[in-house]
């Protein structure tokens, strides 16, 4: 098991650790980590390791492991490995991550704006989509933009919160993702709400404020299949 840092702080960008696995592909388990493994649509950290000799290891992704609550950490090919039982500081490649932050949370603003059951989503570094169980309606591009930017320019405080097993199957309406369900197992479900706007489960990193987001645009809107809308973001820089 490894402690999920960010799951609490996704603004924490390094912690000290101990190493506890070294698995058969050289990934690296932590006791403890502020990187975010691959899934829910969102990449894994990458950034670096740190020895107590002063050795940095490049970490090149992370991503979840066999064992439940395991998150492994991927070195760069040909990198030095640690030993376990080494005391490490890891270190997250923030603007990448800050990067998917805001995209994210602007992925559920896209959700609210668009009420509509979801069949898929991804988020990228500057951009990500979202697709939709929507099999007739004509959505416009610069519509759904002004929609979006206003939300993002009100500031809103996006919090999170956990609520039981049992709890979510009493609201099932709080998940709005079709192919991708809440994970279970641990008996408790993390539950990101945007202020006044939005409130589901999700596991990934957030962040604090929806104005951090800053400009999107609606990049194109796609047919894939007879019922599912494409609709993907990129920011406006």
């Amino acid at each position: 098991m490894t402690i999920a840092l960010f799951l609490e702080d996704s603004y924490k960008t390094s912690c000290a650790a101990i190493v506890t696995v070294i698995n058969e592909k050289n990934g690296i388990v932590l006791d403890q980590s502020i990187f975010y493994p691959t899934g829910g649509g969102q990449p894994g950290d990458k950034g670096k390791m740190t020895l107590s000799d002063g050795t940095e290891i490049a970490i090149a992704t992370t991503v979840k492991g066999k064992q439940p609550d395991e998150i492994v950490h991927v070195p760069a090919e040909g990198t030095l490995l640690p030993k376990v039982g080494d005391s490490v500081t890891v270190e997250i490649d923030w603007d990448f991550r800050h990067r998917l932050m805001r995209m994210h949370s602007c992925l559920h603003l896209l959700s609210a704006v668009l009420p509509y059951p979801v069949t898929g989503g991804q988020v990228s570094d500057g951009k990500g989509r979202l697709d939709f169980d929507l099999p007739e309606a004509t959505l416009d591009k610069t519509e759904i933009a002004e929609k979006l930017n206003e939300l993002i320019s009100k500031d809103l405080t996006v919090t999170s919160d956990w609520i039981s097993d049992a709890e979510l199957d009493a609201k099932p309406d709080l998940v709005k993702t079709m192919s991708v369900k809440p994970p279970r197992g641990s008996g408790k479900i993390r539950l990101i709400q945007i202020e006044e706007i939005d409130l589901q489960p999700c596991g990934g990193t957030h962040i604090r404020k929806t104005s951090e987001i800053g400009p999107v645009l609606v990049r194109k809107i796609e047919k894939k299949g007879r019922q599912n809308r494409r609709v993907s973001l990129i920011f406006d820089e």
